[in-house]
């Protein structure tokens, strides 16, 4: 890195530019020559500005997918949640068929022949059609920073789709199949964590997050303000916002739930090495597992001689029992931490259908009295 002085001035009298030379991210070494700056300082300062963009430069002409996957996944690095950055590592997989392409060379023949490529997996089309989103979004990043013209691409990129594929039906516990379920558990953790899910409609996520300083004994709510990301295995955890803002939220707790979360507090403090209320509820000093909330729902549903449900469908069985309790959709929308009221009429649409037919059978009885 040097600051020279051009003997030969521009017209406007601008004579002083730098040379930096440096290794760009595709390990080419490279030298660079700036335009010529009014003063030494400026020279110096936009030197200085160069040498911190530098090993991030490509020669845009040598660029393949696999180069622009890898500035895109560094350069949203600290602009996404850790869950944003799990997937996009789940979908890299599937996107590696283009890497060794040049991005310039990049065309329609080339997209469909990698569309056929997924559409032989056994992925949903909704999947299929979320690594489609992420395949634009590389491409519109390095429309923005790299100027590609993708536009004789884009206008002949279509979606995955397959009007054979059956609609996934939501499947949900109700009340008494709920009291069935939860009546073949002996192990007061697990009643508690099951009974939150049923209860309150917390994701998987958020239940793992909660920490016993987010019980509200007194108050008889708890706190959902973070969700515990959890990528391979129990030790390697850690914290992260929410999923949106509104799932933030502050959450009652039914009777039966309270009273068996006062015995399990007192429990652990009497019998956990250390306890404070910094340990998780759903868990000890670490947040319990994936794996071991799968393999007890599974255990359970046998043992109580009802069909499995996913996780989430915990959270659609806590929906069916208020909306079928008279909640309204504010409400419940409120309840699950849905950001729009949309959201929860889109997706529990034939439930409020149901509801509504019971009032309306409630104004006929009228007439018959």
């Amino acid at each position: 890195m040097a600051i020279y002085k051009d003997p030969t001035p521009t017209k406007d009298g601008r004579c002083w530019y730098f040379k930096i030379g440096f290794q760009d991210a595709l390990g080419n070494n490279k030298q660079y020559k700036s335009k010529k700056y009014a003063t030494k300082k400026e020279a110096i300062d936009a030197e200085r500005k160069y040498a911190v963009t530098a090993t991030n430069k490509f020669e845009t002409s040598e660029m393949t997918f696999e180069d622009l996957y890898n500035e895109f996944i560094k350069h949203r690095d600290d602009k996404v949640k850790e869950t944003t950055k799990y997937g996009y590592s789940k979908k890299k997989s599937y996107i590696e068929s283009l890497f060794k392409i040049k991005v310039k060379d990049f065309n329609i023949m080339q997209y469909e022949l990698w569309k056929q490529q997924i559409n032989n997996t056994n992925l949903g089309t909704t999947y299929k059609n979320d690594i489609y989103k992420f395949l634009k979004s590389i491409m519109n990043y390095g429309a923005l920073w790299h100027n590609f013209n993708f536009a004789g691409v884009y206008n002949k990129m279509t979606n995955f789709k397959n009007p054979n594929e059956p609609r996934r039906e939501m499947s949900y516990y109700t009340y008494d199949e709920f009291k069935q379920y939860i009546s073949c558990e002996d192990d007061l953790r697990w009643k508690c964590v099951f009974e939150i899910f049923y209860y309150c409609g917390l994701r998987k996520g958020e239940l793992k997050g909660l920490t016993w300083k987010d019980i509200y004994f007194d108050k008889k709510v708890l706190s959902v303000n973070k969700q515990i990301i959890q990528l391979y295995g129990r030790k390697n955890y850690h914290f992260s916002d929410t999923k949106t803002r509104d799932s933030k939220r502050i959450v009652p707790i039914a009777k039966v739930l309270l009273n068996d979360l006062k015995e399990l507090y007192e429990y652990n403090k009497k019998t956990m090495y250390g306890f404070n209320d910094d340990f998780f509820v759903a868990g000890d000093a670490r947040p319990i597992s994936d794996s071991s909330i799968y393999d007890r729902r599974s255990y359970l549903a046998n043992k109580a001689n009802l069909k499995k449900i996913r996780i989430h469908d915990f959270r659609h069985s806590c929906a069916s029992l208020l909306i079928n309790n008279g909640a309204n959709v504010t409400l419940v929308a409120k309840y699950l931490g849905h950001t729009k009221i949309e959201e929860t009429l889109n997706t529990y649409s034939h439930m409020f259908s149901t509801a509504l037919d019971n009032v309306v059978s409630l104004i006929d009885s009228l007439d018959d009295n």
